[in-house]
C-alpha cells in the first residue's frame, strides 16, 4: 500500500510539473551540449504519465510512451561527428521543448578529486590559457557538488553547457579542458566535457550501493545508510553506536567511563571562552594539532524546559563532529555541510540538532561532542552566542558556560565517517553526481583520485577495478578509462621509506596493466613538494591524451613512456628490462638513474641501488644485497624521478619481483 501511495504521489507531481511547463527534456539535455558519435544516442525526460511523446534531433525522429511515473526514453540511431542540430521533444498534448546549438562528437566524462576540480583560472599561465581559450568545439558541463543516500534520476541543482571561451573557461575544470584541447589536435570532433568531481572524495563515495556490497566488508555502513533515507534519527543513533564500539575496541576502554559518558575519565582542561580555532588558543600541544578534540559542558534545565522540542546548535564547525547528550548519540555531520531535507538537522550554516524527546531532562544536562580535524585549523568556531539549546516556546539557553576539553591519548588512526558522508563516506557522490547521467553514452572517463585513500592504499587496487566494473556497468562494457597517476607531494626522501602514496600508484599501475581498455598517465615528475595541487594541468591534460590516442584511437605510440617487464638476476646484477621505451633510456641531470631500490621480502628491508643503463634495460648493482626479491622504483609520497626515453616521458614508479 505505501509503495502505491507513493506511485501515486510522483505521478501527480511529474503532471502537475508538466502542467507548470516544466523541462520536458532531463537537464543534461541543453543548449550547447555534446552528444557521443558512432553510438546509440538516448535520450530522455519526463511528461504526463503514458503521454506519447516525439522527438527528433536533426533529421532523425524517435518516439516514446510515457510510463506511469511520467518517464519516456527514446534512443536515436548512431550519428557521425557533426553539427549544430537541433533537439526537439513533442507531447501528444501539444507541449514543445527545443534545444539548439547541440553537437554530436566524443563524450567524456572526468571525475576524481580537488586536482580534477582545479579550475584554469588556477593553472600554470592562467592569464594566457583564459584569454586565447576560445574554442566553439569545447564544450563543458559541471555537476555541482551534491550528495545524496539514495540515487538520483536529476540533479538537485541547475546544470548547464558552457562553450569555451574567456568568460567560460576560468571555471573549467583544467586538467578536463586541457586534456580536450590536446586530444582535437589529432581527432578533430567536438570534445564534450562533464565534470563530476569533489575534492578530498574517496574512491567509495563514486561508487554505486551494489558495488559496495560486492566489495565485502560495508553491509553494516550501507545497511546505515538505507535506514537514513526514511528514519534519520535512527540512523544517527545506530551510527553513532558504530562509533563508539570502534573508539572502546581502539582504547580498550569501559564504556561506563567513555569520554561521552556522564562520568568520563581521563583529564579535563579548561577551554578559553569563547573556543574558536583549538591552534589559536596558545596552548603549545595544540598550535599545529590536526585530530581529534573531546568537548564538554553541562547545561542546567528545569522540567518545563527539558519536557519540550529543543534544538541544540553547536555553531560552525571545522570539520567533523560526533555529538552526544547525556550519553546518548545524537548525530554526526561531515564537514562538507548540512544534510539537504533531513529532519533530524536544521538547515542553516550552524551544526544543529532537532533532539529526540526524552534526550534532555531535569537538571544537570552533560553535552559531549568529539571534533575531528584533519587539515588547517579546526574546532567548535563561530559566534559564541550561536551555541545554545533552543525551546519550542521561543526559549533559549546559552552554551556560553565553561567548556572543557581532553586530547585522546595515543594514535587511533582515522576515525570512522558517516556514510552519508559525502566525500567519505559510502555512494553519496555516485547516487548525486553520477546516477542522474542515467545511459548517457559517452566515449570514456578521466579519473583522477587517489589521494583521499593514501591512508588505506592496501585495499586501493581492488577498489579501483571494482570502481571500473560498477561505472562500466552503467555506461558500456568496455568503457575506457584514463587514470591519472598521483602526483609527488611533500618532501623527497634521504632514504628508502614504505609509503601510503607510492602503494596507491603501484594499485593504479597494475589496475590499467591487467585491463586493455586502461590508460595511465605518469604525473609523478610534475606535482608540487608544497603544494598537494600542482598547477601544471597542461601536462596532465598532455599526458591524458596521449593515453587515449593509444586506448581509445588506436594510435601505434607508446601510452605513457617506459614500463618495467621483469627484473632478473644475473651473477652480482639485477637487470630491470622496460618496454614501451622510446629509443633507448635517458637520465635527467646525471649519467645514471637515481631512486632504484633492491629489497628482501619484509618491509623497511629496502636499500638504495646503484645503477647504469643499457639500452633499454637498467642494471643494478646486487653484490651486497644477496637476498634481494623485489625491485622498487621512485617508492615514495614524493620521490626524485629521473628515468626518462627520448620522447621525454618518465619511467613511473613500479615494484617487481626479482626471478632468478
Amino acid at each position: 500500500m505505501r509503495r502505491v501511495t507513493e506511485l501515486c504521489a510522483i505521478a501527480c507531481m511529474s503532471v502537475a510539473s508538466i502542467a507548470d511547463g516544466a523541462s520536458l527534456l532531463h537537464p543534461v539535455f541543453q543548449d550547447h551540449a555534446v552528444l557521443q558519435r558512432d553510438k546509440p544516442i538516448n535520450v530522455w525526460g519526463e511528461a504526463s504519465p503514458r503521454e506519447e511523446v516525439s522527438v527528433s534531433l536533426g533529421d532523425r525522429t524517435a518516439s516514446a510512451q510515457a510510463d506511469e511515473l511520467g518517464r519516456w526514453h527514446a534512443t536515436f540511431p548512431a550519428i557521425a561527428a557533426g553539427g549544430p542540430h537541433e533537439l526537439t521533444v513533442r507531447t501528444h498534448s501539444g507541449q514543445a521543448q527545443t534545444v539548439k546549438d547541440v553537437l554530436v562528437g566524443d563524450v567524456w566524462l572526468c571525475s576524481g578529486q580537488s586536482n580534477m576540480v582545479l579550475q584554469v583560472h588556477r593553472s600554470l599561465d592562467s592569464r594566457s590559457e583564459i584569454a586565447n581559450s576560445t574554442n566553439d568545439a569545447i564544450r563543458m558541463l559541471t555537476v555541482p557538488e551534491t550528495s545524496s543516500p539514495r540515487a538520483l534520476q536529476e540533479f538537485s541543482k541547475p546544470v548547464a553547457w558552457r562553450v569555451a571561451g574567456p568568460s567560460t573557461a576560468p571555471d573549467f575544470s583544467a586538467a578536463c579542458f586541457y586534456f580536450a584541447r590536446e586530444l582535437r589536435k589529432t581527432v578533430d570532433v567536438p570534445m564534450g566535457l562533464i565534470v563530476a568531481a569533489w575534492g578530498g572524495s574517496r574512491i567509495q563515495t563514486w561508487m554505486s550501493e551494489a558495488a559496495l556490497r560486492a566489495v565485502g566488508g560495508n553491509d553494516d555502513a550501507l545497511d546505515v545508510l538505507s535506514l537514513y533515507t526514511d528514519r534519520p534519527a535512527a540512523a544517527h543513533a545506530r551510527w553513532g553506536a558504530m562509533w563508539e564500539s570502534w573508539w572502546l575496541q581502539g582504547t580498550h576502554g569501559r564504556r561506563d567511563a567513555a569520554p561521552w559518558t556522564i562520568k568520563a575519565a581521563g583529564e579535563w582542561r579548561k577551554a578559553p571562552r569563547g573556543l574558536g580555532f583549538w591552534e589559536q588558543w596558545g596552548v603549545p600541544e595544540l598550535a599545529s594539532y590536526d585530530g581529534m578534540l573531546w568537548y564538554r559542558t553541562t547545561v542546567k534545565l528545569s522540567a518545563k524546559q527539558a519536557e519540550q522540542s529543543a534544538v541544540l546548535s553547536l555553531g560552525q564547525v571545522d570539520e567533523m563532529e560526533q555529538t552526544w547528550i547525556n550519553g546518548r548519540p545524537i548525530g554526526g555531520v561531515p564537514g562538507a555541510g548540512q544534510a539537504d531535507n533531513e529532519p533530524l538537522i536544521v538547515p542553516g550554516p550552524d551544526r544543529a540538532y532537532r533532539l529526540p524527546r526524552g534526550t534532555l531532562h531535569a537538571g544537570e544536562n552533560v553535552i559531549v561532542v568529539n571534533v575531528l580535524d584533519t587539515y588547517s585549523l579546526g574546532g567548535l568556531i563561530g559566534s559564541p552566542e550561536r551555541r545554545a539549546l533552543r525551546f519550542a516556546d521561543g526559549s533559549a539557553v546559552p552554551l556560553d558556560n565553561e567548556w572543557q576539553y581532553q586530547v585522546p591519548a595515543g594514535d587511533l588512526g582515522e576515525s570512522p565517517r558517516p556514510p552519508w558522508d559525502p566525500t567519505r563516506g559510502m555512494g553519496a557522490l555516485y547516487n548525486a553526481m553520477i546516477a542522474p547521467l542515467g545511459d548517457l553514452s559517452i566515449r570514456g572517463v578521466a579519473w583522477y583520485q587517489g589521494e583521499a585513500n593514501t591512508s588505506t592504499s592496501s585495499s586501493y587496487r581492488d577498489q579501483l577495478t571494482r570502481f571500473m566494473a560498477d561505472w562500466r556497468g552503467k555506461f558500456g562494457a568496455q568503457l575506457p578509462f584514463l587514470i591519472v597517476q598521483l602526483a609527488n607531494y611533500g618532501q623527497p626522501p634521504t632514504a628508502p621509506v614504505e609509503s601510503g602514496w607510492a602503494e596507491v600508484r603501484e594499485a593504479q599501475r597494475l589496475a590499467v596493466a591487467n585491463d586493455a581498455h586502461t590508460g595511465l598517465a605518469i604525473a609523478v615528475d610534475i606535482g608540487d613538494r608544497y603544494d598537494i595541487h600542482p598547477s601544471n594541468k597542461q601536462e596532465v591534460g598532455r599526458r591524458l591524451a596521449r593515453a587515449a590516442r593509444h586506448v581509445v584511437y588506436g594510435e601505434q605510440i607508446a601510452p605513457s613512456g617506459p614500463i618495467p617487464l621483469s627484473a632478473r638476476r644475473a651473477g652480482t646484477t639485477v637487470v630491470v628490462t622496460f618496454g614501451d621505451v622510446a629509443d633507448h633510456l635517458i637520465t635527467y641531470s646525471a649519467d645514471e638513474p637515481i631512486g632504484f631500490e633492491l629489497c628482501a621480502a619484509a618491509p623497511g628491508s629496502c636499500r638504495y641501488a646503484r645503477a647504469r643503463m643499457d639500452g633499454a634495460r637498467v642494471v643494478l648493482d646486487a653484490a651486497a644485497v644477496t637476498t634481494a626479491t623485489r625491485v622498487r622504483y621512485c617508492w615514495a609520497d614524493s620521490p626524485v624521478c629521473t628515468l626518462f626515453d627520448t620522447a621525454r616521458l618518465p619511467a613511473g614508479p613500479f615494484q617487481i619481483e626479482v626471478q632468478p
